[in-house]
C-alpha cells in the first residue's frame, strides 16, 4: 500500500509539472463567461432601452414643430371648381405641465438606476454559473482518475486472486468476487466519464468553449468575520436591494405625476404658413397663441389611474422588504452552507487517512490468510468512497464560499478584481440623456462594444 501512495504522489507531482502553461484558471472562466454571456448582452441593451426612456421624457419637454402641406378641390354649385394648395409650419411648446415633465424624467432616472441594479444582478448569476461549471469539470475530471486507479487496484486484486485460487488458497467464490467487483468498476468509470462530458457540456454553455486544462482552484476569496457583517454588507450592497429601492422611487414619482395631471397644463402654439389658389389669391398667413387646459370631467379615469400608481407604489415598498428579508435568508443560508462544506472537508479528510490505514491492514491480513478476497475489495471501496466524498466536500466548499460573495452582493469583476474590461454603464447614458438631435453616441457604444469583445 505505502508503494501504491508513492506512485500515486508521484503521479500527481508529474501531472502538476506537466500542466502546460496554457491551462486555464478560474479567472480565466470567471472572464470567458463575462464575455460570452448572450444573457449579460441581453440585458445591457435593455439597461439601453432604459437610457433612452430619459431621452424621451426629456424631448417631451421640448417644443414640436411640424411641416403641414395640403391641397383641397372643392366645387359649388353653379361656381368653377377650386383648387387650393397650402404650406406651413405649426409649433407647439408646453410652458407649464406643474412638474408632470420633471416627475416623468427623474422616474426614468430611477429607473434607470434599477435597471443598473439588475444588470449587475446578472453578472453575478453568470459568474456563479462559472464556478459551478469549473469546479463540476474538475471534480468530474478528478472522479474519473479516480475510478480508473481503483480499476486498475482491483484488477490488480483479481490476478491476485487468480493466482490464489491456483495455489488453493482461496476458492472459486472469491474469484467470481473479484471479477464481480471489476465489472462494477468498469460501470462506474463510465458513469463518472459520462458525468465529465455533460460538466464539459455545461462549460461550454457558460463560457462559449469546451475547457481545456483546469488549474486548480485559488485560495478561497475573503468574505466576511461572521454572519452579522455579512448581512450588514449584503444590505448595503446587494443588487436586488437596491434595485428595489430605485424601484420604490420610480413608483413613488409615477404616483405624484399622475396626480398632477389634476392641474392641466398650458401650451404655447405659432403657426406659419402660404396658401396658393385661393379665392382672395395667395396668401401667407401666420399665428401665436397660449392654451390653457384641465380636465374637468373624464369618466373617473384620473382617479382610477392615481389608485393605480399608489397600489403600485405599495407593491414597490412590499417587494422591498420582501427582497431584503429573502437577502438576509440567503446570506444566513450560505454562510450555513460554507460552515458545513468546511466540516464535511475535516471529517472526510480523517475518512480518507483512516480508510488508507484500514484497506493497507486488510490487505496484508488477506495476504497472510487471515482476511477474505470480498473484505478487501470491501476495504477499497470504503477507502474509494472517502475519496470521492473529500472530492465532493472541496468543490462544495469553493461553490458555497463564493455563493455567500454573491448573496452578499459582492461576486462582481471590479470586486474580484479579474482585470478585464467591463461594460460602461455611463457611457450610452451620457450620450443620449439630452436627446441630442445628433450626438457621438452611436460612436461612443461602439467604443463601449469593442471593448468588451462585443462588435
Amino acid at each position: 500500500m505505502r508503494r501504491i501512495r508513492k506512485l500515486s504522489a508521484l503521479a500527481v507531482a508529474l501531472c502538476l509539472l506537466s500542466m502546460p502553461a496554457s491551462a486555464q484558471s478560474l479567472a480565466d472562466t470567471f472572464a470567458a463567461a463575462y464575455r460570452s454571456s448572450d444573457l449579460l448582452e441581453q440585458n445591457r441593451a435593455l439597461l439601453r432601452v432604459a437610457d433612452e426612456d430619459v431621452a424621451i421624457a426629456v424631448a417631451r419637454l421640448r417644443p414640436v414643430v411640424n411641416f403641414v402641406t395640403t391641397a383641397q378641390t372643392s366645387v359649388r354649385s353653379g361656381a368653377d371648381q377650386l383648387t387650393t394648395l397650402s404650406f406651413g409650419l405649426n409649433a407647439e411648446l408646453m410652458l407649464i405641465d406643474f412638474g408632470r415633465g420633471r416627475l416623468a424624467r427623474e422616474g426614468a432616472k430611477a429607473q434607470v438606476l434599477a435597471t443598473r441594479q439588475a444588470l449587475i444582478n446578472i453578472e453575478q448569476n453568470v459568474l456563479l454559473d462559472a464556478v459551478s461549471a469549473y469546479m463540476d469539470v474538475r471534480s468530474s475530471s478528478e472522479a474519473v482518475a479516480l475510478r480508473q486507479a481503483t480499476q486498475r487496484v482491483i484488477t490488480q486484486e483479481l490476478n491476485a486472486a487468480r493466482e490464489r485460487f491456483e495455489l488453493g488458497e482461496i476458492t472459486r467464490t472469491d474469484v467470481s468476487l473479484a471479477e464481480a467487483r471489476l465489472a462494477a468498476a468498469r460501470s462506474e468509470l463510465a458513469a463518472a466519464e459520462g458525468d465529465l462530458a455533460a460538466a464539459r457540456e455545461s462549460y461550454k454553455l457558460v463560457t462559449g468553449d469546451y475547457p481545456g486544462q483546469l488549474r486548480p482552484p485559488p485560495a478561497l476569496p475573503g468574505t466576511a468575520s461572521n454572519l452579522q457583517t455579512a448581512q450588514d454588507i449584503a444590505r448595503r450592497t446587494h443588487p436586488l436591494i437596491s434595485q428595489r429601492q430605485h424601484e420604490v422611487t420610480a413608483a413613488e414619482l409615477s404616483a405624484e405625476s399622475v396626480l398632477a395631471e389634476r392641474s392641466g397644463s398650458v401650451t404655447g402654439t405659432a403657426s406659419v404658413g402660404r396658401e396658393f389658389g385661393g379665392q382672395a389669391g395667395d396668401m401667407t398667413s401666420a399665428s401665436a397663441g397660449v392654451r390653457y387646459a384641465r380636465p374637468i370631467y373624464q369618466g373617473g379615469q384620473l382617479n382610477a389611474q392615481h389608485r393605480r400608481a399608489t397600489a403600485q407604489r405599495d407593491a414597490a415598498r412590499s417587494g422591498l422588504h420582501q427582497t431584503v428579508g429573502q437577502v438576509l435568508q440567503n446570506v444566513a443560508v450560505a454562510w450555513a452552507n460554507v460552515d458545513v462544506a468546511t466540516a464535511r472537508i475535516s471529517a472526510s479528510q480523517q475518512q480518507v487517512r483512516a480508510s488508507e490505514s484500514a484497506f493497507e491492514g486488510t490487505r496484508e491480513e488477506a495476504r497472510l490468510g487471515a482476511r477474505t478476497t470480498l473484505d478487501v475489495l470491501n476495504a477499497e471501496t470504503d477507502l474509494l468512497d472517502a475519496r470521492t466524498t473529500l472530492l465532493q466536500a472541496q468543490a462544495s466548499q469553493q461553490i458555497a464560499t463564493y455563493n455567500l460573495l454573491a448573496a452578499m452582493g459582492l461576486l462582481t469583476v471590479e470586486h474580484l478584481g479579474l482585470g478585464i474590461p467591463t461594460y460602461d454603464a455611463e457611457a450610452y447614458f451620457n450620450a443620449v440623456r439630452n436627446a441630442p438631435l445628433s450626438s457621438p453616441q452611436g460612436d461612443a457604444l461602439d467604443r463601449v462594444l469593442r471593448s468588451i469583445g462585443r462588435d
